[in-house]
């Protein structure tokens, strides 16, 4: 089977996916925030730091482990050692998971996409966005499912259309063209809504406060765990995507370099998102006659109801600002959609001996289907609920389990170091094991034990307990009992009684 495994057409072809898949929702609406609440220019410089110590090393791991197993992830972690397949899968669950609500939130750009060549969302844009289009249930009600809102629905329909033609179409045809189109598209985007913010009255207070340096922060260790916890989430690691990417590459190709490539082109473009968002911040706040500081905020307040307040002010084209905003928010969230399924269907497809288009089927129409539960009155509570529990304890525990697995338990980080070093321009000297070994995991186990305690002290944004019961620690927990019970099944088509760790004995680690 892995003969005949799909490759990317290029070299490039391979980056823009990787890129693609990095730069996501995330990008936009979380990075600007989080830097100006963690010192401003300051916050470059763990941000910096957290980069090249896990970030850069995370996407090296990963690269040289798809590149060299040139399999999914389960069956990557199989080859390394037979009782390990489980961690796979488990990121493959996780992943299906996020690919299920990540879909809702470009079902909604996409509206206001539409919305912004009429300002259709009025005066009121935050009453818009709860009452008239998302028709939330009251708080009370969180948990309950409620009706299909139509608003959500029909434009939820079109993405999962669009993301299963490109799947369809495989590695090279859909994916791969795919991001060569959509990224340069999103930079040229977003260049535009860039240059027209800074050029808005008021533009320099909102960069100032986004750039002046709060020093005194430096010596605040929740800065640091901020800025590791932006990298580790904003560049598709450690839920088997850059795994799974990697193993379409050919056997002859510059692991470090393209990992290199990845982190730096996905920190520049928050840092163009950064600019961009606090330019239009600073001008808000002066139409408004306020400082900046109180109207930032992040994630669906600011992206669905500060930007279309803001839209509402522009003087000048105003409509084509707001059409390229919520277009480039579509566009850096559908190239992680693809990528998030391909996880799943590449391992589906291997695991079971299927073809791709059954795998796309069964796996993309499985969470089509599923994704329906958010497009109801009561999917932003559902939404918001998984979203949290399924980052941090699927996502950044997964991660952490891999990490430890790999360093400590099955101590391949020499042989991927050997592998890696074997074709890449950058070599990889100790500082790379050093930080995958022992600061990653200890600045991870950090960020686990805090947000595991503030959780279990009070209900995550004060939602009932059934709700975060249900969606917030069940799924966490089901996420890896389903990882487990995949491993009962037999690989198809393949030799799975020897793990290829037993391949490479006599190699130093």
């Amino acid at each position: 089977m892995n003969k005949e495994r799909a490759q990317w057409g290029t070299r490039a072809g391979f980056i823009f996916a990787a890129v693609g898949s990095a730069i996501g929702l995330g990008n936009i609406w979380r990075f600007p925030s989080v830097a100006y609440e963690n010192g401003g220019g300051a916050f470059f410089l763990p941000y910096l730091f957290a980069l090249l110590t896990a970030g850069i090393p995370l996407l090296i791991m990963e690269f040289t482990i798809g590149q060299k197993f040139r399999s999914s992830a389960p069956l990557s972690y199989f080859k390394i050692r037979k009782g390990a397949e489980w961690l796979g899968w488990w990121q493959v669950i996780v992943s299906f998971v996020i690919a299920t609500y990540y879909a809702v939130i470009l079902a909604w750009s996409l509206s206001y996409a539409y919305f912004s060549l009429r300002t259709t969302w009025g005066e009121d844009t935050e009453g818009y966005l709860f009452n008239s289009f998302l028709k939330v249930l009251p708080g009370e009600n969180a948990g309950q499912i409620g009706s299909i809102v139509p608003n959500v629905f029909y434009p939820l329909v079109i993405i999962w259309v669009l993301a299963l033609v490109i799947l369809f179409a495989g590695v090279k045809k859909g994916i791969e063209r795919a991001n060569r189109i959509f990224i340069p598209l999103l930079v040229v985007m977003f260049g535009i809504i860039v240059i027209r913010a800074i050029t808005l009255e008021n533009a320099t207070d909102g960069l100032q406060a986004f750039f002046e340096p709060n020093w005194s922060q430096l010596t605040n260790g929740k800065v640091w765990v901020a800025a590791y916890s932006q990298i580790f989430f904003s560049l598709s690691i450690a839920f088997g995507i850059m795994i799974t990417y990697a193993s379409y590459l050919p056997k002859k190709t510059d692991i470090t370099n393209n990992a290199f490539i990845t982190g730096f082109a996905n920190s520049g473009f928050e840092l163009l998102a950064g600019i961009g968002v606090f330019a239009t911040l600073g001008f808000m706040a002066g139409q408004l006659g306020v400082p900046v500081n109180e109207v930032v905020t992040g994630g669906i307040g600011l992206a669905f109801v500060v930007f279309p307040q803001i839209i509402n002010e522009i003087p000048t084209w105003p409509n084509l600002f707001g059409f390229l905003f919520f277009a480039s928010l579509f566009l850096a969230g559908l190239t992680s959609l693809i990528s998030i399924a391909e996880v799943f269907i590449s391992s589906f497809q291997e695991k079971f001996g299927i073809s791709r288009r059954k795998s796309v089927g069964f796996g993309a129409g499985a969470a089509a289907l599923i994704s329906i539960l958010y497009a109801t009155q009561g999917g932003l509570y559902i939404f918001d609920t998984v979203d949290h529990f399924i980052n941090q304890y699927g996502v950044a525990l997964a991660g952490l389990v891999e990490i430890i697995f790999i360093a400590w338990i099955a101590r391949e980080l020499s042989v991927l170091q050997n592998h890696a070093n074997s074709m890449s321009d950058i070599r990889l000297g100790a500082w790379w094991k050093i930080c995958l070994g022992l600061i990653t995991p200890i600045v991870l186990g950090f960020m686990m034990i805090q947000t595991f305690t503030t959780d279990i002290q009070n209900n995550y944004e004060g939602y009932p307990t059934s709700l975060i019961m249900t969606a917030g620690w069940g799924i966490s927990v089901v996420a890896i009992l389903i990882g487990v019970l995949f491993t009962v099944f037999k690989w198809k088509g393949i030799n799975s009684s020897i793990p290829a760790s037993n391949n490479h004995k006599g190699v130093a680690k």
